[in-house]
């Protein structure tokens, strides 16, 4: 089971990462929940771009 982990780690490391931008985001109807989520996003997105 541990050699399956590995091999699948070895292959996932050799996969594109991609970026899925379909949502739209509107400020002028956002609430405070929806800057929190889009902040928290952003930040996700930048650890994977820089890890």
């Amino acid at each position: 089971m541990l050699n399956d982990n590995l091999n699948k780690e070895k292959q996932n490391s050799s996969l594109p990462i991609t970026k899925n931008e379909d949502v739209e985001f509107a400020a002028e109807v956002a609430d405070a929940d929806d800057f929190e989520a889009a902040e928290r996003a952003q930040a996700a997105d930048y650890r994977q771009e820089h890890r």
